[in-house]
């Protein structure tokens, strides 16, 4: 931060050495035999540190004589209070904000390629935005998804749960943790509907957990693949003919061809037969009894 300080006034000094050594070699010139030549010697000396000093002081700059630096923004002498910082000297009425010229006191202040800033000009102008609550990032800073966040902001886009283990998923330029992503954006299985992670069956225009593409009746998977379709759920070949009403009454099994229609059900016509002796009835009479 920026101090007040003094400095000695070096032209001051000077001035003031000359006179003492000048008052010496008076006392001097004044006692006979003193300056190794009686009185004429010591009138030389006396005329050489008059004409010393005259030189001198023709150096001094009257109008600094107590300058303490020249001022980093208006470049002339520093005569009263100074501000130290950034490693150089200021009037305290030029140490400001180098954007809105406001005087930065001993306020705190950041510094941007040399120049001091305010705080709200500094976090304007050069601090990155957080992507989710749109502040400036002034300290810590976590970069994803080619954007700054502030490390408490950086979190999964519907929970709000931070990423533990730092693996995130990202849909829309957001991040999510993995429960939400699968939840919210990953296909759907038609079986139970939740979001499928791993790999999926591909049928009937959407998709399947592998263990949830079954018969939608009993329940087992397909063997060797073929499956039956209806109402939009999948079945097997027994459960698919049992819901179009095209089973076989006296097998229990899919009636795929001909069929003979008797007793308000369908039948394979070889297993259209006499109860007792078990003789083919397709094609004939018969009689019903019970």
């Amino acid at each position: 931060m920026a101090s007040l300080s003094a400095a000695p006034t070096a032209s001051a000094s000077s001035s003031s050495s000359l006179a003492s050594e000048l008052e010496a070699a008076a006392s001097d010139a004044a006692e006979p035999g003193v300056g190794g030549g009686g009185g004429v010697g010591g009138g030389d000396d006396l005329d050489s540190l008059l004409s010393n000093l005259s030189g001198q002081m023709d150096d001094v700059d009257d109008e600094n004589m107590g300058a303490r630096g020249k001022c980093a923004k208006c470049k002339q002498a520093i005569a009263g209070e100074v501000m130290q910082a950034l490693g150089k000297a200021w009037h305290p009425h030029h140490f400001s904000c180098g954007s809105c010229d406001k005087p930065l006191g001993t306020e705190d202040f950041y510094e941007q390629d040399g120049v001091p800033h305010c705080t709200p000009c500094f976090q304007r102008q050069f601090s990155p935005m957080c992507a989710h609550c749109n502040e400036p990032v002034m300290d810590r800073c976590v970069t994803a998804l080619g954007k700054k966040w502030h490390p408490e902001h950086f979190v999964c886009q519907t929970c709000l749960k931070g990423f533990d283990t730092g693996q995130f998923f990202e849909h829309g330029g957001v991040p999510y943790c993995e429960a939400c992503f699968y939840e919210a954006h990953a296909p759907k299985c038609i079986g139970c509907g939740k979001g499928i992670k791993g790999d999926a069956v591909n049928a009937m225009g959407g998709s399947f957990h592998p263990e949830c593409f079954c018969c939608t009746y009993c329940q087992k998977s397909f063997a060797g693949g073929t499956f039956f379709e209806s109402g939009g759920k999948p079945y097997c070949e027994t459960h698919y003919h049992q819901q179009a009403g095209a089973l076989c009454a006296g097998c229990g099994k899919a009636i795929t061809g001909r069929s003979v229609s008797a007793l308000g059900k369908k039948f394979h016509p070889e297993h259209l037969v006499c109860s007792f002796c078990m003789n083919p009835l397709a094609g004939g009479s018969f009689f019903e009894k019970g």
